[in-house]
Protein backbone atom coordinates (compact mmCIF):
# COMPACT_ATOMS: atom_id res chain seq x y z
CA UNK A 1 0.00 0.00 0.00
CA UNK A 2 3.24 2.11 0.72
CA UNK A 3 4.36 2.12 -2.71
CA UNK A 4 0.93 2.57 -4.05
CA UNK A 5 1.03 6.16 -2.26
CA UNK A 6 4.64 6.57 -3.31
CA UNK A 7 3.27 5.92 -7.05
CA UNK A 8 0.56 8.46 -7.03
CA UNK A 9 2.22 11.41 -5.39
CA UNK A 10 5.41 10.67 -7.85
CA UNK A 11 3.23 10.66 -10.80
CA UNK A 12 0.75 13.77 -9.84
CA UNK A 13 4.10 15.54 -8.97
CA UNK A 14 5.44 14.67 -12.81
CA UNK A 15 1.86 16.05 -13.94
CA UNK A 16 2.41 19.71 -11.86
CA UNK A 17 6.17 19.74 -13.15
CA UNK A 18 4.86 19.57 -16.85
CA UNK A 19 2.10 22.13 -16.24
CA UNK A 20 4.68 24.15 -14.69
CA UNK A 21 7.44 23.97 -17.67
CA UNK A 22 4.56 24.97 -20.10
CA UNK A 23 3.27 27.81 -18.00
CA UNK A 24 4.63 31.79 -17.81
CA UNK A 25 6.05 31.67 -14.54
CA UNK A 26 9.45 32.70 -12.93
CA UNK A 27 9.95 31.69 -9.69
CA UNK A 28 11.90 28.41 -10.63
CA UNK A 29 13.84 28.86 -7.44
CA UNK A 30 10.98 28.61 -4.96
CA UNK A 31 9.61 25.96 -7.54
CA UNK A 32 12.20 23.83 -7.52
CA UNK A 33 13.04 23.90 -3.57
CA UNK A 34 9.20 23.42 -2.42
CA UNK A 35 8.99 20.10 -4.64
CA UNK A 36 12.14 18.88 -3.04
CA UNK A 37 10.61 19.59 0.71
CA UNK A 38 7.68 18.08 -0.71
CA UNK A 39 10.13 14.76 -1.78
CA UNK A 40 11.75 14.61 1.15
CA UNK A 41 8.89 14.84 3.60
CA UNK A 42 6.97 12.58 1.65
CA UNK A 43 9.68 10.07 1.75
CA UNK A 44 10.29 10.30 5.35
CA UNK A 45 6.85 9.55 6.13
CA UNK A 46 7.44 6.06 4.66
CA UNK A 47 10.58 6.16 6.80
CA UNK A 48 9.85 6.80 10.30
CA UNK A 49 8.07 3.94 12.15
CA UNK A 50 6.65 5.83 15.17
CA UNK A 51 2.91 6.94 14.56
CA UNK A 52 3.65 10.27 16.22
CA UNK A 53 6.11 11.35 13.88
CA UNK A 54 4.01 10.03 10.99
CA UNK A 55 1.03 12.32 11.77
CA UNK A 56 3.66 14.96 11.95
CA UNK A 57 5.36 14.40 8.26
CA UNK A 58 2.11 14.37 7.14
CA UNK A 59 0.53 17.98 8.45
CA UNK A 60 3.61 19.25 7.75
CA UNK A 61 3.28 18.11 4.25
CA UNK A 62 -0.05 19.72 4.01
CA UNK A 63 1.23 22.97 4.88
CA UNK A 64 3.58 23.18 2.60
CA UNK A 65 1.59 21.88 -0.37
CA UNK A 66 -1.26 25.08 0.53
CA UNK A 67 2.10 27.32 1.10
CA UNK A 68 3.59 26.44 -2.14
CA UNK A 69 0.00 26.73 -3.92
CA UNK A 70 -0.78 30.01 -2.54
CA UNK A 71 2.92 31.38 -2.84
CA UNK A 72 4.58 29.29 -5.64
CA UNK A 73 1.83 27.38 -8.48
CA UNK A 74 -1.82 26.52 -7.96
CA UNK A 75 -1.14 23.14 -9.25
CA UNK A 76 0.57 21.97 -5.94
CA UNK A 77 -3.08 21.57 -4.50
CA UNK A 78 -3.44 18.90 -6.87
CA UNK A 79 -1.26 16.87 -3.97
CA UNK A 80 -3.32 17.59 -1.17
CA UNK A 81 -5.80 14.38 -1.66
CA UNK A 82 -3.60 12.00 -0.82
CA UNK A 83 -2.25 13.30 2.20
CA UNK A 84 -6.01 13.90 3.26
CA UNK A 85 -6.79 10.99 2.99
CA UNK A 86 -3.38 9.84 4.61
CA UNK A 87 -4.60 11.26 7.67
CA UNK A 88 -8.08 10.65 7.95
CA UNK A 89 -8.13 6.88 6.51
CA UNK A 90 -6.67 6.70 10.02
CA UNK A 91 -10.23 7.60 12.22
CA UNK A 92 -12.37 6.83 9.42
CA UNK A 93 -13.46 3.78 8.02
CA UNK A 94 -16.41 4.69 5.65
CA UNK A 95 -15.51 5.43 1.68
CA UNK A 96 -17.95 7.76 1.06
CA UNK A 97 -17.45 10.07 3.80
CA UNK A 98 -13.48 9.65 2.94
CA UNK A 99 -14.15 10.57 -0.56
CA UNK A 100 -16.27 14.07 0.61
CA UNK A 101 -13.70 14.80 2.97
CA UNK A 102 -10.96 14.63 -0.16
CA UNK A 103 -13.37 17.03 -2.06
CA UNK A 104 -13.61 19.63 0.58
CA UNK A 105 -10.71 21.53 -0.93
CA UNK A 106 -12.95 22.67 -3.58
CA UNK A 107 -14.64 25.35 -2.23
CA UNK A 108 -11.63 27.08 -1.65
CA UNK A 109 -9.33 26.79 -4.45
CA UNK A 110 -10.09 28.59 -8.27
CA UNK A 111 -12.72 27.45 -10.54
CA UNK A 112 -9.99 26.87 -13.03
CA UNK A 113 -8.23 23.87 -10.81
CA UNK A 114 -11.65 21.96 -10.21
CA UNK A 115 -11.40 19.53 -12.87
CA UNK A 116 -7.69 19.08 -12.29
CA UNK A 117 -7.99 18.70 -8.54
CA UNK A 118 -11.28 16.41 -9.34
CA UNK A 119 -9.79 14.37 -11.07
CA UNK A 120 -6.62 13.64 -9.08
CA UNK A 121 -8.77 13.47 -5.88
CA UNK A 122 -10.66 11.12 -7.53
CA UNK A 123 -7.64 8.73 -9.16
CA UNK A 124 -6.22 8.11 -5.82
CA UNK A 125 -9.23 7.60 -4.43
CA UNK A 126 -10.53 4.56 -6.59
CA UNK A 127 -7.03 3.62 -6.98
CA UNK A 128 -6.20 3.26 -3.02
CA UNK A 129 -9.95 1.74 -2.31
CA UNK A 130 -9.64 -0.78 -5.19
CA UNK A 131 -5.76 -1.59 -3.70
CA UNK A 132 -7.01 -1.93 -0.29
CA UNK A 133 -10.16 -4.20 -1.49
CA UNK A 134 -7.77 -6.36 -3.50
CA UNK A 135 -5.11 -7.09 -0.12
CA UNK A 136 -7.59 -7.91 2.35
CA UNK A 137 -8.95 -10.11 -0.31
CA UNK A 138 -5.81 -11.65 -1.05
CA UNK A 139 -5.26 -11.64 3.27
CA UNK A 140 -8.26 -14.00 2.98
CA UNK A 141 -7.74 -16.26 0.65
CA UNK A 142 -4.02 -16.39 2.08
CA UNK A 143 -5.84 -17.00 5.18
CA UNK A 144 -8.10 -19.39 4.30
CA UNK A 145 -5.03 -21.46 2.17
CA UNK A 146 -3.52 -21.24 5.22
CA UNK A 147 -6.14 -23.26 7.01
CA UNK A 148 -6.26 -25.67 4.31
CA UNK A 149 -2.44 -26.48 4.01
CA UNK A 150 -3.18 -27.12 8.04
CA UNK A 151 -6.35 -29.37 7.44
CA UNK A 152 -4.12 -31.20 4.65
CA UNK A 153 -1.63 -31.56 7.55
CA UNK A 154 -3.73 -32.74 9.75
CA UNK A 155 -5.94 -35.08 7.55
CA UNK A 156 -2.33 -36.68 5.84
CA UNK A 157 -1.58 -37.37 9.56
CA UNK A 158 -4.89 -38.97 10.55
CA UNK A 159 -4.54 -40.92 7.16
CA UNK A 160 -0.66 -42.45 8.32
CA UNK A 161 -1.86 -43.21 11.64
CA UNK A 162 -4.55 -45.00 10.22
CA UNK A 163 -2.92 -46.96 7.65
CA UNK A 164 -0.24 -47.73 10.64
CA UNK A 165 -2.83 -48.89 12.74
CA UNK A 166 -4.26 -51.06 10.25
CA UNK A 167 -0.90 -52.25 9.45
CA UNK A 168 -0.63 -53.28 13.32
CA UNK A 169 -4.12 -54.30 13.39
CA UNK A 170 -3.29 -56.70 10.35
CA UNK A 171 -0.18 -58.17 11.79
CA UNK A 172 -2.00 -59.09 15.21
CA UNK A 173 -4.75 -60.63 13.49
CA UNK A 174 -2.31 -63.06 11.73
CA UNK A 175 -0.28 -63.86 14.84
CA UNK A 176 -3.89 -64.62 16.35
CA UNK A 177 -4.81 -67.00 13.43
CA UNK A 178 -1.35 -68.58 13.69
CA UNK A 179 -1.79 -68.76 17.43
CA UNK A 180 -5.27 -70.38 16.93
CA UNK A 181 -4.31 -72.73 14.01
CA UNK A 182 -1.52 -73.63 16.25
CA UNK A 183 -3.26 -74.65 19.43
CA UNK A 184 -6.00 -76.22 17.58
CA UNK A 185 -4.04 -78.75 15.53
CA UNK A 186 -2.12 -79.49 18.74
CA UNK A 187 -5.11 -80.28 20.86
CA UNK A 188 -7.53 -82.02 17.86
CA UNK A 189 -4.86 -83.36 15.35
CA UNK A 190 -1.86 -83.74 17.94
CA UNK A 191 -3.02 -85.54 19.95
CA UNK A 192 -4.98 -88.06 17.55
CA UNK A 193 -1.63 -88.89 15.80
CA UNK A 194 -0.16 -89.58 19.53
CA UNK A 195 -3.03 -91.96 20.45
CA UNK A 196 -2.15 -93.85 17.47
CA UNK A 197 1.45 -94.03 17.41
CA UNK A 198 1.17 -95.32 21.18
CA UNK A 199 -1.29 -97.79 19.44
CA UNK A 200 1.05 -98.83 16.96
CA UNK A 201 3.75 -99.32 18.84
CA UNK A 202 1.61 -101.81 21.68
CA UNK A 203 0.74 -103.37 18.69
CA UNK A 204 4.43 -104.39 17.53
CA UNK A 205 5.21 -105.71 21.07
CA UNK A 206 2.01 -107.94 20.96
CA UNK A 207 2.22 -109.13 17.42
CA UNK A 208 4.28 -111.99 18.47
CA UNK A 209 2.49 -113.06 21.46
CA UNK A 210 -0.84 -111.41 21.02
CA UNK A 211 -2.25 -111.53 17.41
CA UNK A 212 -5.40 -111.05 17.67
CA UNK A 213 -5.14 -108.40 20.11
CA UNK A 214 -2.36 -106.72 17.78
CA UNK A 215 -4.67 -106.74 14.69
CA UNK A 216 -6.97 -104.65 17.53
CA UNK A 217 -4.75 -102.14 18.41
CA UNK A 218 -3.90 -101.65 14.58
CA UNK A 219 -7.29 -101.68 13.71
CA UNK A 220 -7.52 -98.61 16.08
CA UNK A 221 -4.51 -97.06 15.46
CA UNK A 222 -6.19 -97.03 11.58
CA UNK A 223 -9.76 -95.58 12.95
CA UNK A 224 -7.81 -92.50 14.83
CA UNK A 225 -5.27 -91.65 11.79
CA UNK A 226 -8.57 -91.60 9.67
CA UNK A 227 -9.85 -89.03 11.99
CA UNK A 228 -6.62 -87.13 12.15
CA UNK A 229 -6.70 -86.85 8.49
CA UNK A 230 -10.14 -85.43 8.50
CA UNK A 231 -9.88 -82.97 10.94
CA UNK A 232 -6.53 -81.83 8.54
CA UNK A 233 -9.27 -81.71 5.81
CA UNK A 234 -11.83 -79.76 7.66
CA UNK A 235 -9.39 -77.18 8.66
CA UNK A 236 -7.81 -77.07 5.91
CA UNK A 237 -11.02 -76.27 4.06
CA UNK A 238 -12.40 -73.65 6.75
CA UNK A 239 -8.87 -71.54 6.54
CA UNK A 240 -8.66 -71.41 3.07
CA UNK A 241 -10.67 -68.80 1.16
CA UNK A 242 -12.71 -69.47 -2.04
CA UNK A 243 -11.73 -67.64 -5.19
CA UNK A 244 -14.53 -66.08 -5.49
CA UNK A 245 -13.59 -64.00 -2.25
CA UNK A 246 -10.18 -63.49 -2.77
CA UNK A 247 -10.79 -62.16 -6.66
CA UNK A 248 -13.04 -59.81 -5.87
CA UNK A 249 -11.66 -58.55 -2.38
CA UNK A 250 -8.57 -57.73 -4.39
CA UNK A 251 -10.59 -55.72 -6.84
CA UNK A 252 -12.42 -54.17 -4.30
CA UNK A 253 -9.50 -52.76 -2.17
CA UNK A 254 -7.64 -51.83 -5.83
CA UNK A 255 -10.47 -49.83 -6.57
CA UNK A 256 -10.67 -48.47 -3.16
CA UNK A 257 -7.14 -47.12 -3.49
CA UNK A 258 -7.46 -45.58 -6.87
CA UNK A 259 -10.48 -43.44 -5.91
CA UNK A 260 -8.91 -42.29 -2.73
CA UNK A 261 -5.97 -41.32 -4.36
CA UNK A 262 -7.33 -39.48 -7.92
CA UNK A 263 -10.72 -37.87 -6.24
CA UNK A 264 -13.12 -40.23 -8.51
CA UNK A 265 -16.02 -41.78 -8.42
CA UNK A 266 -15.38 -45.79 -8.97
CA UNK A 267 -18.35 -47.63 -8.84
CA UNK A 268 -18.23 -51.50 -9.12
CA UNK A 269 -21.45 -53.73 -10.09
CA UNK A 270 -20.79 -57.36 -9.97
CA UNK A 271 -23.67 -60.10 -11.42
CA UNK A 272 -23.90 -63.53 -11.82
CA UNK A 273 -22.37 -66.00 -9.80
CA UNK A 274 -19.09 -65.45 -9.29
CA UNK A 275 -17.81 -68.65 -7.67
CA UNK A 276 -17.42 -70.32 -11.46
CA UNK A 277 -14.10 -67.81 -12.37
CA UNK A 278 -11.12 -69.27 -11.88
CA UNK A 279 -8.20 -68.24 -10.55
CA UNK A 280 -6.32 -67.78 -13.71
CA UNK A 281 -9.25 -65.86 -14.88
CA UNK A 282 -9.44 -63.66 -11.77
CA UNK A 283 -6.12 -62.73 -12.38
CA UNK A 284 -6.43 -61.83 -15.58
CA UNK A 285 -9.67 -59.94 -14.59
CA UNK A 286 -7.37 -58.28 -12.59
CA UNK A 287 -4.57 -57.12 -14.70
CA UNK A 288 -6.65 -56.28 -17.47
CA UNK A 289 -8.98 -54.17 -15.12
CA UNK A 290 -5.54 -52.14 -13.39
CA UNK A 291 -4.53 -51.62 -17.38
CA UNK A 292 -7.87 -49.94 -18.05
CA UNK A 293 -8.26 -47.74 -15.45
CA UNK A 294 -4.75 -46.77 -15.08
CA UNK A 295 -5.32 -45.40 -18.64
CA UNK A 296 -8.43 -43.83 -18.10
CA UNK A 297 -7.29 -42.27 -15.16
CA UNK A 298 -4.16 -40.64 -16.89
CA UNK A 299 -5.70 -40.03 -20.40
CA UNK A 300 -9.51 -39.80 -20.48
CA UNK A 301 -10.42 -36.77 -18.37
CA UNK A 302 -13.44 -38.39 -16.96
CA UNK A 303 -15.50 -37.34 -13.73
CA UNK A 304 -17.13 -41.24 -13.54
CA UNK A 305 -14.88 -44.58 -14.57
CA UNK A 306 -17.65 -47.76 -13.99
CA UNK A 307 -16.61 -51.01 -13.77
CA UNK A 308 -18.88 -54.11 -13.77
CA UNK A 309 -18.47 -57.81 -13.49
CA UNK A 310 -20.62 -59.98 -15.14
CA UNK A 311 -21.16 -63.70 -14.97
CA UNK A 312 -23.56 -64.31 -18.16
CA UNK A 313 -24.13 -68.54 -19.15
CA UNK A 314 -21.36 -68.94 -21.39
CA UNK A 315 -19.19 -66.29 -21.01
CA UNK A 316 -17.52 -63.82 -18.18
CA UNK A 317 -17.65 -59.86 -19.37
CA UNK A 318 -15.81 -57.67 -17.32
CA UNK A 319 -16.23 -54.09 -18.65
CA UNK A 320 -14.23 -50.61 -17.66
CA UNK A 321 -16.26 -47.61 -18.96
CA UNK A 322 -16.16 -43.46 -18.37
CA UNK A 323 -17.62 -40.58 -19.24
CA UNK A 324 -14.31 -38.95 -20.82
CA UNK A 325 -13.38 -37.41 -24.43
CA UNK A 326 -12.75 -41.11 -26.13
CA UNK A 327 -11.37 -41.25 -29.02
CA UNK A 328 -12.31 -41.19 -32.90
CA UNK A 329 -9.98 -43.68 -33.80
CA UNK A 330 -8.28 -46.32 -31.42
CA UNK A 331 -4.16 -46.62 -31.74
CA UNK A 332 -3.40 -49.50 -30.20
CA UNK A 333 -0.82 -49.45 -27.51
CA UNK A 334 1.77 -51.67 -25.81
CA UNK A 335 -1.52 -51.13 -22.98
CA UNK A 336 -4.17 -52.85 -25.13
CA UNK A 337 -2.35 -55.64 -26.83
CA UNK A 338 -0.99 -56.32 -23.30
CA UNK A 339 -4.77 -56.85 -22.50
CA UNK A 340 -5.55 -58.93 -25.28
CA UNK A 341 -2.48 -60.94 -25.03
CA UNK A 342 -3.44 -61.60 -21.53
CA UNK A 343 -6.98 -62.51 -22.49
CA UNK A 344 -6.08 -64.73 -25.40
CA UNK A 345 -4.12 -66.91 -23.06
CA UNK A 346 -7.23 -67.96 -21.28
CA UNK A 347 -8.96 -68.03 -24.96
CA UNK A 348 -10.80 -64.60 -24.30
CA UNK A 349 -10.94 -61.65 -25.94
CA UNK A 350 -10.66 -57.65 -25.42
CA UNK A 351 -13.00 -55.18 -27.31
CA UNK A 352 -12.05 -51.73 -26.94
CA UNK A 353 -14.63 -49.04 -27.73
CA UNK A 354 -13.79 -44.79 -27.91
CA UNK A 355 -17.54 -43.37 -28.86
CA UNK A 356 -19.04 -42.82 -26.27
CA UNK A 357 -16.70 -41.91 -23.66
CA UNK A 358 -14.02 -44.82 -23.68
CA UNK A 359 -14.73 -48.54 -22.65
CA UNK A 360 -12.69 -51.98 -22.48
CA UNK A 361 -14.22 -54.93 -22.01
CA UNK A 362 -12.63 -58.44 -21.60
CA UNK A 363 -14.85 -61.47 -22.68
CA UNK A 364 -13.65 -64.70 -21.01
CA UNK A 365 -15.44 -68.24 -21.66
CA UNK A 366 -16.72 -70.05 -19.02
CA UNK A 367 -14.92 -73.26 -18.71
CA UNK A 368 -17.15 -76.33 -18.35
CA UNK A 369 -15.90 -79.31 -15.87
CA UNK A 370 -17.18 -82.51 -17.43
CA UNK A 371 -17.79 -85.79 -15.02
CA UNK A 372 -15.90 -87.59 -14.18
CA UNK A 373 -16.70 -91.41 -15.81
CA UNK A 374 -16.23 -94.16 -13.30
Amino acid sequence: MELLLILNKFILWCYICICYLYSDHINAAWFVFASLAYLSINMSIYLFKKTQLKYSGIWLSMILILAASFQVDPFFMLLLPMNLYEFFSIYINKKWVLLILLMLPLAVISHSLHPAYFLAASFHFMSVTITEQYVQRAAKLESALDTMRKDIHRLTKSLNDYYEYMKQSQYTLQLEERNRLAQQLHDQIGHAMTGALIQMEAAKRLLDTNSYKAKELLQNAIHISKDGIENIRTTLKHIKPRSEQMGVNRVKLFIEEMAAQHHRHIPLVCKGDLEIITPIQWKVIYENMTEALTNAMKYANATVISIEIHVLNTLIKMEVKDNGKGADKIKKGLGIIGMEERAASVNGTVIVDGTNGFSVTTLLPIQKHEPVQT
